[in-house]
Parts: C-alpha cells; sequence; structure tokens
C-alpha cells in the first residue's frame, strides 16, 4: 500500500538548519507530483513546498523562498526540504504528501492531494 514515512524533524535554535526526508513505497514515485505541507498548533495545513515528477519544477510559498530547498531522488524514491534560516514561526508539524490526480501545474491545496504521511514535528526555538 502508498507509504509515505516523513524524518528529520527536531528542535533546533533560530538560524539553524534541517533536511527533512520523505521515505516513498507502494506507488511509482517518479511519476508523482509530491509537496511538503505544514500545520502550526490551532492553524489550518498550508503549502510550503512542490516539485514535479522530474524534479524540474520546484514551487514555494512565499514565506520560505529562498530559505527551504525541495529536491527529490527518484531512484530512491525520496523527497527531501532542506530546510536553513530557520525562525520561530516555521514551527510546525510537516507533512509529506503525492497527488496521484493528473498533474502539470501547480497543486497547492491540501485538497489537490491524495495521500498524507503522518507527520514531523520541526520546533525552532532557543
Amino acid at each position: 500500500q502508498v507509504q509515505l514515512v516523513e524524518s528529520g524533524g527536531g528542535l533546533v535554535r533560530p538560524g539553524g538548519s534541517l533536511r527533512l526526508i520523505c521515505a516513498a513505497s507502494g506507488f511509482p514515485f517518479r511519476t508523482r507530483y509530491m509537496a511538503w505541507f505544514r500545520q502550526a498548533p490551532g492553524s489550518e495545513r498550508d503549502f510550503v513546498a512542490a516539485i514535479s515528477d522530474n524534479g524540474v519544477t520546484t514551487y514555494y510559498a512565499d514565506s520560505v523562498k529562498g530559505r527551504f530547498t525541495i529536491s527529490r531522488d527518484n531512484a530512491k524514491n525520496t523527497l527531501y526540504l532542506q530546510m536553513n534560516s530557520l525562525k520561530s514561526e516555521d514551527t510546525a508539524v510537516y507533512y509529506c504528501s503525492a497527488r496521484f490526480r493528473a498533474a502539470g501545474q501547480k497543486y497547492y491545496l491540501p485538497r489537490d492531494m491524495d495521500y498524507w504521511g503522518k507527520g514531523t514535528l520541526i520546533t525552532v526555538s532557543s
């Protein structure tokens, strides 16, 4: 069955860096549009970044542009999110997601995605 398993979360100081990893299995990863979302306590789930199936096209939320980098390794069925210059407002549970419907444009709403991981918590605090 489809599985998305996030790892790499934890506690980091403001200005620090973390790399999130999403291990995918149970579906043809190399043909799927993938995205990261995040959800802070008491808030809705928000778009962070997305990447096309071949990794050529990426999209970012304005709040993370220039600080976060999404990438993928289709040979390893793995999605990444490199997060630099972290801020307290980046504190949230981060979710990996996959879109199984037709892609070809930017999809950035939770309802655009079809499968989700369980999430990994990032806490940015001094």
